[in-house]
């Protein structure tokens, strides 16, 4: 791979000459007079190391650096002087420049100098390329579904990403209430920084007080140690805290402080700790109603509910049922090195009668069970779990009756032979003639 060198200088000799130099140890060389010149190739090709003037007719060098970084946050730059001064000097370097030398050194030091900046480029190009891939991934691009309520729900987080507002999400068990919360954060300025996520309900009242805040050595048997909490592993970035319902009304106290100064106290600590975290909050509880029933402080609530969305059920969703179903299908499809899936009627069918009751999760598990038991590329209705061929028989009482499921048993494996009565009478047990009887009834 050819890697890129830009060169900003307005001396054109001086720029000629080190192009011609760095050109021989193989690399493509750009080359521009002014600071916005060399600002429009910058964004329009991959730069990977710039040397820049500090004196520019339209821009300070130094300056220029914060500029480069906001362009191409990988690139090094390397700072010229004719003039070297200390104050440029400290200054190109609290600005992001990976050196800064004097003309009329010894063209030599340039070589070694643009190859360790390169080495420092590429390493940083290979963490953003990490980096973007991680926000895509669970950015909103990555929450599938054309409904109105996923919409709906989805512009709503959209809005209040960018903010540092406290959210509560609401919604059923397995609505996907975590990969919101995920989004929010990864579209948020705190993108970069920490996500951590605590499902309140997995720890008793004394862990989850120790994993949330820390604790100091000696707080209780067995702290041998400080420990920092995950709050303080969260600072400067975002916490989710799943099932907020079922935390403890005394931690709860703990909490409003952290929401209201963003100040708490560490498990068997006397001195206040601060930190900087969003906090982002679910629940499938009715808050409100719990805060009237005394299980959880209104105060809280009020704070937590500052912007509220509310996921939508599958059931609520049910468009989306199939488009879900195929993103599963190709992703665990992939996972067991099997080939693409081709969903039949019947198939698709079923899921869009069945009621989800688990939701987006539940979905995704039959999915997964599913690509494990196919043998062939078309699915068919009989590898879905017996509940979703159950669901056709309702409580009605007409419904119940044994020539009703007789009917529907015969309707399903009609449908499953293609037709063929001499196979769907051999699979039924019965004579070619009392199933042409039973058909004509």
């Amino acid at each position: 791979m050819q890697y890129t060198v830009l060169i900003i200088d307005d001396e054109k000799k001086i720029c000629s000459l080190l192009a011609r130099i760095i050109e021989l140890e193989g690399f493509k060389v750009f080359q521009a007079s002014t600071g916005k010149e060399g600002l429009k190739i910058l964004a329009t090709n991959d730069i990977y190391v710039v040397l820049s003037d500090v004196k520019l007719p339209d821009f300070n060098g130094v300056e220029l650096v914060k500029e480069i970084k906001k362009i191409k946050p990988y690139a090094e730059v390397i700072n010229l002087t004719a003039f070297g001064t200390i104050a440029d000097g400290v200054m190109a370097m609290r600005n992001g420049a990976f050196d800064y030398i004097t003309k009329g050194d010894d063209n030599d030091k340039i070589i070694p100098l643009v190859y360790k900046a390169l080495d420092k480029a590429k390493l940083q190009y290979r963490v953003n390329e990490l980096e973007n891939k991680v926000v895509k991934k669970y950015s909103f691009s990555g929450i599938l579904g054309q409904s109105k309520a996923i919409n709906e729900a989805l512009n709503l987080a959209q809005k209040v990403a960018g903010t540092d507002t406290t959210v509560l999400l609401l919604g059923e068990t397995g609505t996907g209430k975590e990969v919101f919360a995920q989004a929010i954060h990864y579209e948020s300025l705190r993108k970069m920084k920490p996500f951590v996520a605590v499902n309140c309900s997995g720890f008793n009242h004394e862990l989850l007080e120790s994993e949330l805040f820390g604790h100091k050595i000696g707080a209780f048997t067995g702290a041998v140690k400080d420990k920092k909490g995950l709050l303080e592993e969260a600072n400067e970035g975002t916490i989710f805290l799943d099932e907020i319902g079922e935390m403890n009304l005394d931690l709860q106290a703990k909490l409003l402080r952290v929401l209201e100064n963003q100040t708490f106290i560490k498990v068997g600590d006397t001195q206040t700790s601060k930190v900087n975290v969003r906090i982002i909050a679910a629940t499938n509880r009715d808050l409100k109603q719990e805060a009237e029933a005394g299980r959880f402080r209104l105060d809280l609530y009020y704070r937590l509910s500052v912007f509220t969305i509310e996921l939508p059920s599958l059931s609520q969703r049910k468009s989306d049922v199939l488009l879900l179903a195929r993103h599963y299908l190709k992703e665990f499809a992939s996972k067991v090195n099997k080939p693409g899936f081709e969903m039949s009627d019947d198939f698709q069918e079923l899921l869009m009668k069945h009621a989800w009751r688990g939701n987006i999760r539940e979905l995704k598990n039959v999915i997964e069970r599913v690509v494990i038991l196919a043998d062939g590329s078309i699915l068919n209705a009989n590898l879905l779990p017996y509940e979703f061929h159950a669901e056709g028989i309702s409580n009605d009482g007409d419904m119940m009756k044994l020539e009703t499921i007789e009917k529907q048993h015969i309707d399903k494996i009609l449908k499953y032979t293609g037709g063929n009565k001499t196979e769907t009478a051999r699979l039924l047990g019965i004579g070619l003639t009392t199933l042409y009887r039973k058909i004509e009834k």
